[in-house]
C-alpha cells in the first residue's frame, strides 16, 4: 500500500476536484434527523461545473468529488429545535461508541471511532436548567468516555469513569451554562480518540431565547490518513468538499445562526472565512461581546456562534483561510435566495 503524505496528496490532486476517485484504502495505526430540508435544488449553472477543473475557487455542484447524497449530513448540519426554559425538564440522549469505516472522500476510507456512527457525533441540545441524561454504551473495541464541556459534578466529567467495551454509563447533570459547547472522548491517548472521531456539538440554549434564525452546525476537523501526524484531508461535518457539491440554501433577510467548533487534531488552528459579507461572532456563545468580521480562527476545543444577515442573493463561498486546508476539502457555499 503506497504511503500518501499530505505533500504528495496536494501535488497529486492539484486540485482534488480534477481527479478521479482516489481509489486508495488508507489505514491508520493498523486499525482496520432533520427532516424537511430539501437539497435537491442545490444545483448551479453548468458553466461553473465546466470550470471546476481550473481550481478549487471554481469547484461547485455535480463535478465536485464529494461522497454521498444531498441530504446525508442534514442531521449534523441542522440541530434539534430549541425548547423554552422549563427548569427540571429531563432531556434524554443515547450515544453508542462504535468502530466504523467511513468514506470521507471518493475512495478514501477512514477507520473511525464514532458516537452513533458518524463524525462528528449527533448534536446534543438542551436548555439551561434542563436535567441532561445521556446513556453511553461502549460497543467499540477500546475503552471510551464522554467528557462534556460546561459545568457539572466531577464524577460526571468523563475523565476517571472509563467505560470498557461492552459496558455502559449514564451521565446526568443540570445543563449549564448557556452557550455552545462540545463533548468528546477523554480516554488516553487523547489525541487518538479525538482524531479518530469521538466528538460532537453540545448546545445549551439560554433562559431567554435567542432571536429566531435558520440554525446550522459546523464542526471542523482533519483526517491523518497515513499515520504520519499530519492531516491529509479537512472537512466540516466529516466529508471533504461536501458543501461545495451541495451548497447550503438560506434566505436573504432571514437571520442565519451558525454554531462553529474546531476539533482538528495535529494542527494548531483552524478557521472560517466568509466571502462577500460579514458576520457577528460571539466566542463560546456566551457573554454579550460580538465581533464584526468575515474571518474567525479557533484552536482545538474553541467554538463560537456566528450570526449572518445576508444582504444579497447569490453564491457565497466559505472555507478555511489556511489555503492548504481549503484545497484538501474544507470549503463550501451558501446559496442565498429570496
Amino acid at each position: 500500500m503506497p504511503k500518501f503524505t499530505r505533500r504528495r496528496l496536494l501535488c497529486a490532486t492539484a486540485p482534488l476536484a480534477a481527479a478521479a476517485p482516489l481509489g486508495v484504502r488508507f489505514a491508520l495505526d493498523g486499525d482496520a434527523s432533520a427532516a424537511g430540508h430539501d437539497h435537491s435544488a442545490h444545483r448551479t449553472p453548468q458553466s461553473h461545473n465546466a470550470a471546476a477543473a481550473m481550481g478549487h475557487a471554481a469547484m461547485i455542484g455535480d463535478s465536485v468529488p464529494a461522497v454521498g447524497g444531498p441530504n446525508d449530513l442534514d442531521a449534523l448540519l441542522y440541530p434539534p429545535p430549541a425548547l423554552p426554559h422549563s427548569p427540571g425538564r429531563v432531556r434524554k440522549y443515547t450515544l453508542v461508541a462504535t468502530d466504523e469505516e467511513l468514506e470521507i472522500a471518493p475512495g478514501v476510507f477512514f477507520p473511525a471511532w464514532t458516537y452513533n456512527g458518524t463524525i462528528p457525533g449527533p448534536v446534543i441540545r438542551a436548555t439551561e436548567d434542563d436535567l441532561l441524561r445521556v446513556r453511553f454504551v461502549n460497543s467499540g473495541s477500546h475503552p471510551h468516555t464522554i467528557h462534556f464541556h460546561g459545568i457539572h459534578p466531577t464524577d460526571m466529567d468523563g475523565v476517571f469513569e472509563i467505560v470498557a467495551p461492552g459496558d455502559e454509563l449514564t451521565y446526568e447533570f443540570p445543563a449549564r451554562p448557556a452557550g455552545f459547547h462540545l463533548y468528546h472522548c477523554h480516554s488516553t491517548p487523547l489525541k487518538k480518540h479525538i482524531h479518530k472521531g469521538l466528538y460532537g456539538a453540545f448546545i445549551i440554549d439560554p433562559k431567554t431565547p435567542r432571536n429566531p434564525a435558520q440554525e446550522l452546525v459546523m464542526v471542523m476537523n482533519g483526517y491523518d490518513t497515513d499515520a504520519d501526524g499530519e492531516n491529509n484531508l479537512y472537512t466540516v461535518n466529516g466529508r471533504s468538499f461536501y458543501y461545495a457539491r451541495y451548497p447550503i440554501r438560506v434566505r436573504r433577510g432571514e437571520l442565519v445562526r451558525l454554531y462553529l467548533a474546531n476539533l482538528t487534531e495535529f494542527d494548531l488552528i483552524n478557521s472560517l472565512h466568509l466571502h462577500a459579507d460579514f458576520f457577528r461572532y460571539q466566542p463560546t456563545g456566551t457573554g454579550s461581546n460580538w465581533e464584526y468580521t468575515d474571518t474567525v480562527m479557533q484552536c482545538q476545543g474553541q467554538r463560537g456562534v456566528l450570526e449572518i444577515d445576508f444582504a444579497n442573493t447569490g453564491t457565497f463561498m466559505f472555507h478555511a483561510h489556511q489555503s492548504e486546508f481549503t484545497e484538501l476539502g474544507w470549503m463550501g457555499y451558501f446559496q442565498v435566495e429570496d
